[in-house]
C-alpha cells in the first residue's frame, strides 16, 4: 500500500514489551520506568491478528523490537507465527543481546532471518557506564596489584554473536555514538567487520526523550573518524552501493575485511522521502512516523471488536512528508510518549 507521498508501505516494527533488562543511560532513567500492565500489552494472539492484515495491506516485513524483546516469554513462537503468517517474507529482530545465547537456537528454528544487536561500545567500563549493567573488577597477579575489569554482559554478547554468525544468521551491530561517552570507541567497534561477515552500523542520535539531553556525532564526522582510524590500520574506507536488508543504511568497504560498516544519518541527512515502515507499540498504538505525535491505539478497536483495516489504511494515508527530530532537538525533552524504549526505535 502507498502513502499519500507515493512511498510503497511494506514494513511494520513490532515493540512487544515495554520492559528492558538494561538501562542505557539516553533511553532509560537508572530507577527504571512504570512498566504496563499485562492487560495494557497485545497478546501475541492479538499481535498476530494484526499482522494478518497488515499482511493483507501489503506489510511484507516485520522487525520485532522492545524495549528488550527476548524478556518476553515465548518470544521464538511468535516469531515462528509471523514467518507463517501468509504475506509476511522476513522477520527480524532486534535486542541487546544479552538473552540471545539462551534463545537464538529456538530462534531459529522458528525461521528468524536476521538479528540487530544494540552495542554501543567493546570497552567494559563504559559498557557499564552507558547501559548500567553491573561490571566487575577482578584483581590478580604479583600481590594481587593487577586489576582486570571484565563485564560478563558484554562477554555474553560477543559470544551470542559469534554464534550467531557460526550458525550463518545475518548479524548487524547497531552504535549510537554519543559525544563524551563512547566517541573513543568508534573505530574498535568499525572493526568487529575486520575478520566477521557482519555490517557494523552508526546511527545519530535521535533527541526522543532522555536522548535530548545528549549530544550526538553527525554522519560526516564519523566517516572523518572511522577514515583516519582505518587508515592509521593500512585501510582506506571505499563506498559500496550494495543494500543489506531494510533499512537506509548507506555502507562502506574497506579491502581485506569481511563485513560492511555502516551509516543512518537521520538527522542531516534525511531519508524521509523513501521511508517504508509503520510502527506498533506493545500497547497497540500504531504510529506512522518514530517522531509523530500521532497514532491510533489498535488494542482498544481489536478488541472491541472494530474493523481495523480502513483504520490501519488512514494512519498509512497520515504519514508525514518527513519527521520532525529538529523540534524535538529545540524542545530539549523530546516527546516524552516518544521514548526508545516504548516505541522500539
Amino acid at each position: 500500500m502507498r502513502d499519500s507521498f507515493n512511498r510503497e508501505i511494506d514494513y511494520l516494527r513490532i515493540s512487544v514489551t515495554d520492559r528492558c533488562n538494561m538501562r542505557c543511560v539516553y533511553c532509560m532513567p537508572g530507577e527504571g520506568v512504570e512498566w504496563k500492565t499485562h492487560a495494557e500489552i497485545l497478546t501475541f494472539e492479538e499481535m498476530i491478528a494484526l499482522c494478518r492484515i497488515f499482511a493483507e495491506l501489503g506489510i511484507k516485513k516485520i522487525k520485532v523490537s522492545g524495549g528488550e524483546p527476548l524478556v518476553r516469554r515465548g518470544l521464538p513462537g511468535f516469531v515462528e507465527a509471523l514467518k507463517t503468517t501468509p504475506g509476511v517474507e522476513q522477520v527480524t529482530l532486534t535486542t541487546n543481546g544479552l538473552l540471545l545465547n539462551d534463545h537464538l537456537d529456538a530462534l531459529l528454528d522458528a525461521g528468524l532471518d536476521a538479528v540487530n544487536i544494540s552495542l554501543d561500545t567493546l570497552n567494559p567500563v563504559t559498557f557499564g557506564k552507558i547501559t548500567r549493567y553491573p561490571y566487575s573488577v577482578e584483581y590478580g597477579g604479583l600481590e594481587g596489584k593487577t586489576a582486570v575489569v571484565r563485564n560478563k554482559a558484554l562477554e555474553q554478547i560477543l559470544t551470542a554473536l559469534d554464534k550467531a554468525l557460526a550458525r550463518a544468521l545475518r548479524v548487524k551491530i547497531n552504535c549510537v555514538p554519543i559525544e563524551g561517552l563512547n566517541d573513543a570507541d568508534i573505530v574498535p567497534l568499525a572493526a568487529l567487520a575486520r575478520d566477521r561477515p557482519l555490517a557494523v552500523r552508526f546511527i545519530e542520535l535521535m533527541p526522543l526523550g532522555r536522548a535530548a539531553s545528549f549530544t550526538g556525532i553527525p554522519a560526516a564526522a564519523l566517516v572523518s573518524i572511522l577514515t583516519g582510524g582505518i587508515q592509521d590500520a593500512g585501510g582506506v574506507l571505499m563506498p559500496d552501493t550494495e543494500r543489506i536488508g531494510n533499512g537506509p543504511a548507506v555502507y562502506y568497504r574497506v579491502k581485506g575485511w569481511q563485513g560492511r560498516i555502516g551509516l543512518i544519518a537521520a538527522l542531516s541527512h534525511s531519508f524521509c522521502a523513501t521511508c517504508n515502515r509503520l510502527r506498533l507499540s506493545a500497547s497497540g498504538m500504531l504510529s506512522p512516523c518514530l517522531s509523530s505525535s500521532a497514532g491510533t491505539d489498535l488494542r482498544v478497536l481489536l478488541r472491541g471488536g472494530k474493523p481495523l483495516a480502513q483504520t490501519i489504511a488512514a494512519v498509512i494515508g497520515s504519514k508525514p512528508a518527513s519527521h520532525n527530530f529538529l523540534e524535538c532537538r529545540r524542545e530539549k525533552a523530546g516527546h516524552s510518549d516518544k521514548a526508545m524504549w516504548n516505541i522500539g526505535g
